[in-house]
């Protein structure tokens, strides 16, 4: 389908998005992108009227709210803007089936997808680069979470914690300096291991007055004796 080219004084939604906190860190940070889009609008004389920001978002799926208000926004009659601006189609989606979907979606509403960094004519020609590169956005997002995940792997086997927050129980301690950040270990959490003692006991043995606990039952016993999680919520 083919949208018009956006004349001066068109209506602009910047979209901006990064799927990681490392990924914030670098030259598609949040602030770069919105300077970025800022910039083209002014040069081609484009009103900002929306800004949707998606500060921690894969774009392998739509299961992004501001992705979604946005969409919904870009479909609703009359539209509220004309163009979508993002820093690159792989900003949009990584996906190349979904890409063209929403391309399509928005396009039949009268609303044109454009890229600061991937510009594109409205021709078959065009089309194919775009879908093309919607291919290797997938096909590289697909290898990168390939190595991650074989990575994560190994770390673990070797007995190194991979992130996140700890299970109760358990504390991060660095167990190796290795650049660019040391390797990390869990151990024993001297202050809830008694909770987690506790817990168990309840679940095979009971607490002496009636048989073993369900989970339910164990989060009100634990509850009504105020025995909070490490952040002091129930």
């Amino acid at each position: 389908m083919t949208v018009p080219q956006c004349s001066k004084g068109a209506r602009a939604a910047l979209y901006l998005r990064v799927s990681t906190a490392r990924e914030a860190e670098h030259d598609v940070s949040i602030p770069d992108q919105k300077r970025q889009g800022e910039a083209y609008c002014s040069a081609r004389g484009y009103a900002i009227v929306e800004t949707y920001v998606e500060p921690g978002a894969s774009a392998t799926n739509d299961r992004r709210p501001e992705f979604q208000r946005m969409i919904e926004a870009g479909t609703c009659k009359p539209a509220p803007f004309d163009i979508v601006v993002v820093h690159s189609f792989s900003r949009f989606f990584r996906d190349h089936f979904e890409l063209e979907f929403y391309v399509r979606k928005l396009a039949k509403n009268g609303v044109k997808l454009v890229s600061i960094t991937q510009e594109m004519g409205d021709d078959l020609m065009h089309v194919m680069v775009r879908q093309i590169m919607a291919l290797f956005d997938e096909y590289q997002s697909k290898e990168n979470a390939k190595h991650v995940l074989r990575a994560m792997s190994e770390n673990a086997r070797r007995g190194f914690w991979n992130g996140a927050l700890p299970p109760i129980g358990y504390r991060i301690v660095a167990a190796e300096q290795r650049a660019p950040r040391p390797k990390k270990k869990l151990e024993i959490d001297r202050l809830h291991a008694d909770t987690v003692r506790m817990i168990y006991r309840l679940f095979l043995e009971g607490d002496g007055v009636s048989g073993p606990m369900g989970v339910k039952s164990i989060t009100y016993y634990l509850n009504e004796r105020r025995t909070f999680t490490r952040d002091g919520g129930r």
